[in-house]
């Protein structure tokens, strides 16, 4: 007897859609087609859309330091409320996560407290440079993460130099928040003091952008270190990427598909503000050309929450970053439905591809031997995006009140449902993820 069976699902494969039943034992994928044994527990997924269980490889839980904010316990609670089963956590903590120790903490910190499975980015610096090709291989860790730009926290790798050593230490592929940080400084004076958060994306402007990316870039053949460039966010930086695939995979949030300047700060004001920012509709539109060629790899929430207080300071006083995780699914969804993207390109980016290039084991894909993580989806059901659903901590999100078609059904972790139509069933029993 098998511990799970799905049955009649709309199965999406790394080989396609297909109709199929999924046996389930020991928290494993055993049997995939038309089956005919009996388990403990079936699911009835007819009319419904079963998708290998999304990954989120760009959250900030803010536990350590800021737990105010959000800590790992809520964090995943949201993550699983919206239907994603998997993290990958950033370093920008307090304390940095730069050593072997800060590593334990939040795996220390996780266990037992964590509702989905997750994985902590290193934080690369100058000083831990040398060290990187043994941290990189600690338990639980998904990666090295380097910020060109000074955002939230206080990692910052602004001169090639640095960059250039963190790159020649280690082999796994690094990822990295690239905006120019001497540009930054030097147009700093054009929102001292402005209380007009409008003038974001021309502070960090596109040129910031670009600027970084074609360093980075530089820097990557020069080490033949391969780069996962973090929130992609102009024209001209998607049509650069587009002939460097060999060497970067790219990331973009749905947050820029889905909001574009001047409408979201005439709308949201200061809680549209993050890094690097939303920019205007030609931008926009420069994303959805590279989800449609084939340049953007992974769609990561790059949840990052603040409280509504602080959100609501003056510009530029008000701290960068939204929430995310949460919204992800039903969001692109609704994008799917919109004819924006398909079904499977989705999955394509926060399954298949997070599995590949991060190298992942056993989870990302429907296949026998996989880690039974799903996301069991209802591509016609209608919903209205609130704040009073959020479970972070925050308890807010740019999307409320917005409508979308595409909604999470059931989040099943190994085999075991931990949300079935927005009700959280169990404990917190997110394991540690294992990488190749």
């Amino acid at each position: 007897m098998y511990d799970l069976i799905l049955k009649n699902g709309q199965v999406v494969t790394p080989d396609g859609i297909i109709s199929a039943d999924i046996a389930v034992k020991d928290g494993k994928i055993i049997e995939i087609g038309t089956i005919a044994s009996s388990a403990t527990e079936e699911i009835d997924c007819n009319g419904l859309h079963v998708l290998p269980g999304v990954i989120d490889t760009q959250v900030h839980f803010r536990e350590p330091g800021n737990t105010h904010k959000e800590d790992l316990d809520s964090g995943t609670l949201s993550a699983i409320a919206g239907g994603v089963t998997s993290i990958f956590e950033m370093p920008n903590t307090n304390p940095l996560t730069t050593t072997a120790e800060a590593l334990t903490d939040k795996l220390d910190r996780a266990k037992d407290r964590a509702w989905c499975n997750y994985a902590f980015f290193v934080g690369g610096t100058k000083e831990n440079a040398e060290q990187l090709p043994t941290l990189e291989k600690l338990k639980g860790c998904c990666g090295i993460k380097v910020f060109m730009g000074s955002s939230t926290g206080n990692l910052l790798t602004e001169d090639d130099a640095t960059l250039q050593h963190i790159l020649e230490h280690g082999i796994r592929r690094v990822a990295i928040h690239a905006e120019d940080e001497p540009r930054l400084k030097r147009r700093a004076k054009l929102v001292d003091d402005c209380n007009d958060v409008h003038q974001h994306p021309v502070w960090r402007d596109e040129a910031t952008a670009f600027n970084a990316t074609s360093r980075l870039l530089r820097l990557a053949y020069r080490t033949e270190r391969p780069i996962h460039v973090l929130h992609i966010t102009s024209a001209k930086e998607m049509e650069n990427l587009k002939e460097h695939k060999k060497i970067a995979s790219v990331e973009v949030t749905p947050q820029h598909l889905t909001l574009h300047a001047p409408d979201c700060y005439d709308r949201l004001g200061t809680l549209a503000q993050m890094n690097p920012p939303i920019r205007s509709k030609e931008h926009h539109d420069a994303l959805w050309e590279g989800v449609a060629n084939g340049t953007v790899d992974i769609i990561g929430s790059d949840h990052a929450p603040h409280t509504i207080d602080e959100k609501n300071q003056p510009y530029p006083k008000s701290p960068s970053g939204m929430p995310g995780v949460q919204t992800l699914v039903p969001v692109m969804l609704s994008h799917v439905n919109l004819g924006h993207l398909s079904l499977e390109r989705f999955v394509d980016m926060v399954a298949h591809n997070p599995q590949k290039l991060y190298g992942i084991k056993n989870k990302g894909r429907i296949e026998t031997g996989y880690d039974a993580d799903f996301t069991i989806v209802d591509m016609n059901a209608k919903h209205t995006i609130t704040n009073e659903w959020m479970k972070s901590k925050c308890g807010w999100t740019p999307f409320d009140g917005l409508k979308v078609q595409g909604w999470p059904t059931h989040t099943i972790i190994a085999g075991h449902t931990v949300m079935h139509n927005d009700e959280i069933i169990g404990k917190a029993s997110g394991q540690v993820i294992e990488f190749q």
